[in-house]
């Protein structure tokens, strides 16, 4: 009888270990990293899988830092930081987070309606119906506010917001996994390859001279800093004291594994199904896995991208909203008011700029290049102050990060100082080329299509 009651004792005891890691993982794995990942995987097949378990650890110290912080500390970070280095560092932080999130909300807006356009085909419908272009407009954009309606109810409708964004992006998780998986299974790369791309350098000779943009791209969809941070608040969330400490770090470990193997299996399938083709955005990926795989491969990727989209768009969201309200000293938990109300400021933002984009065709540059500017210095300033709290006594009371944890926290702090470099010097100038570009595009394409232009006439 004994053992046949230790039995479900012991494995619901397994899923106790986990949790806010699985949150973490769904806003790292969004579609920005889903297309990086792939257009790695399409340029380079499986040479650089080491950059992949390179960005993972990254991420796997830093999110252990924010867990052991939370869970030690008891405090909000925003409270730690304004206590310890004044209201202004807080508020910076807070301010830069929700700035990034906010301009790169409609990525992940932009995702979700590409899924749902791989099904269903709007332009279509309105020529079919013959509907006006003020309805034809409402009609592309229901994909983005009908997602949107559902992330401000589950915002402001349950009591217990956490547990529901818990068990939710758990269900995203395991869709993610299972999708992404079957699509791989289809791809049957070569192990021997695949071995070969997890040991630096050895994968090609010409490794070196691929570390291009793209696969800076791929580091920083990864380690994606203000994610590690907010796991300080996920494990307050979820209630760990300090005698779940080591829960705190197993769940660490697991969404470190997750993002590996996510990303992974993206790169290995379009290095093997992919492999030289230009993926401009993710409804390429899926308009190349559908020549491969069929409708079934392609169903599955739709599956998945519709999961990393959702589930990045909500988390992402709160990011933003909770770390403001704390560094502003508004508030830090789902109880209290002003982090719900800053983050569905996000979530509004974030879709105003998924409709401009979904229109128009056109991503708003101006955003893009102010984001950029700010995670420029944000990124680096995030990094710093987890690993500086980490490090002192009076917070993590005789649990402050040891030699080898300090020694990988600052490769972790270096590497995103390399990324911010990047981000200035060929991020940021190249979107200011096509802000000063757009105008005289523009000009163009009016000039084509004046009725007296020549271009119109030989048309016409």
């Amino acid at each position: 009888m004994s053992d046949t009651q230790s039995t479900p004792s012991t494995g619901l005891k397994i899923f106790k270990h986990i949790g806010p890691g699985l949150v973490t993982a769904c806003v790292v794995i969004g579609p920005g990293s889903i297309l990086t990942s792939s257009s790695v995987g399409a340029k380079n097949g499986y040479a650089l899988g080491w950059i992949v378990v390179i960005a993972c650890l990254c991420m796997m110290v830093y999110t252990t830092l924010g867990a052991k912080l939370g869970v030690i500390s008891g405090e909000s970070t925003g409270k730690l930081i304004t206590d310890r280095a004044g209201r202004g560092v807080a508020a910076f932080i807070g301010v830069s987070v929700f700035f990034i999130a906010s301009a790169f909300q409609f990525g992940n807006n932009v995702g979700v309606h590409s899924a749902v356009q791989e099904y269903v085909d709007f332009d279509q419908i309105a020529r079919d119906n013959g509907l006006p272009p003020v309805v034809e407009a409402h009609l592309k954009l229901s994909p983005i506010i009908v997602f949107n309606a559902i992330a401000l109810m589950f915002l402001f409708g349950f009591r217990n917001l956490y547990k529901v964004v818990e068990r939710l992006m758990a269900t995203f998780v395991a869709l993610m996994l299972i999708a992404f998986a079957i699509n791989l299974f289809n791809a049957a790369p070569d192990p021997v390859e695949v071995g070969m791309g997890l040991i630096p350098l050895a994968g090609s000779e010409n490794q070196l001279s691929n570390l291009d943009l793209s696969v800076m791209g791929l580091v920083g969809t990864t380690f994606v800093i203000p994610a590690a941070f907010y796991q300080s608040y996920l494990v307050r969330f979820k209630g760990w004291k300090e005698g779940e400490l080591r829960d705190g770090l197993i769940d660490a470990r697991v969404s470190a594994t997750i993002m590996a193997l996510i990303t992974l299996m993206l790169m290995y399938t379009a290095g093997s199904e992919l492999r030289g083709q230009t993926l401009g955005g993710v409804g390429d990926v899926a308009a190349g896995l559908r020549t491969t795989f069929g409708e079934f491969g392609h169903l599955f990727f739709c599956l998945g991208l519709f999961a990393a989209a959702y589930s990045s768009f909500l988390v992402n969201s709160m990011i933003g909203g909770f770390m403001l309200a704390d560094g502003l000293g508004l508030g830090s938990t789902p109880d209290d008011k002003w982090p719900r109300l800053l983050t569905a400021a996000v979530l509004l933002t974030g879709a105003g700029m998924g409709a401009y984009v979904v229109l128009s065709g056109n991503a708003p540059v101006p955003a893009i290049i102010a984001a950029q500017a700010v995670t420029v210095l944000a990124a680096p300033a995030v990094a710093a102050a987890l690993w500086w709290l980490s490090n002192r006594e009076d917070v993590m009371r005789g649990h402050r990060s040891g030699p080898v944890m300090n020694v990988l926290a600052g490769f972790g702090f270096l590497l995103l100082l390399g990324i911010a470099a990047n981000t200035a010097i060929n991020g940021i100038p190249s979107q200011l080329k096509k802000l000063r570009d757009a105008p005289a595009e523009q000009a163009v394409e009016a000039e084509a299509a004046s009725p007296a232009s020549p271009a119109s006439r030989v048309a016409g």
